[in-house]
């Protein structure tokens, strides 16, 4: 049975994982009969968002901790995250991905990435697992395997000040859709944009099958 691993950056999309795009992922992992186990960084969120009325709310809270409301608790802190033991890795999107895990909301092309997050996609990379990416977490490897000289191409759909930035790490980008998946054969690395460019959740979805499919086939 093929395992992966699978990345959250808390519960909701103006400052976590965008739940749609995880609950869409983790189906479209367990009808192909993959395994699935989920991660999350145990720390506090860069910050709580109301999700009506889209404005900054009082509070903290913990990635792990609101990661777990989306797979019912079934979820391990990043830190016991062993590439080793996982044919591949898959990151929804979401704000989360660019506040928590990286910081692409705030620094744009100056961002940085947890360390973490950083070591997990340079080791994956090597150890030559499947990568997806969807939504805005592209940047990730845009970033982390542009400056390490392994040009990455991705798409993050097709907003020109993120294609802007991905270009200057050493990335390339792909215009795309929605329903369309980019794939990077060298780097064993796929892309979609998902709510980046989405008009509503079937868009995703198609998105993100096409994204698993093609995952699997590279194990």
């Amino acid at each position: 049975m093929k395992k992966i691993a699978c990345v959250l950056s808390g519960c909701g999309y103006l400052d976590g994982a965008e739940i749609q795009e995880a609950v869409i992922t983790m189906l479209a992992l367990l009808r192909r009969g993959v395994e699935v186990q989920w991660f999350a960084p145990d720390r506090d969120q860069h910050h709580v968002m109301n999700h009506l009325s889209a404005e900054a709310a009082p509070g903290e809270r913990n990635l792990l901790v609101e990661s777990a409301r989306i797979v019912r608790g079934e979820i391990k802190t990043l830190s016991e995250l062993a590439i080793e033991d996982f044919d591949g890795l898959v990151m929804p999107g979401g704000f989360g991905v660019a506040k928590n895990l990286c910081s692409f909301a705030f620094e744009g092309a100056g961002m940085q990435v947890l360390p973490e997050v950083e070591d997990l996609v340079i080791s994956g990379h090597r150890q030559h697992k499947a990568l997806g990416f969807i939504c805005i977490a592209p940047v990730i490897p845009a970033f982390v395997l542009g400056r390490a000289g392994r040009y990455p191409l991705v798409t993050i759909g097709n907003h020109p000040g993120t294609i802007q930035a991905i270009e200057s790490w050493g990335a390339s980008h792909e215009l795309s859709t929605a329903e369309q998946i980019c794939v990077d054969l060298g780097n064993k690395l796929v892309t979609t944009a998902a709510w980046n460019c989405a008009e509503n959740p079937v868009q995703v979805e198609t998105g993100i099958n096409k994204l698993v499919e093609r995952l699997l086939e590279m194990i």
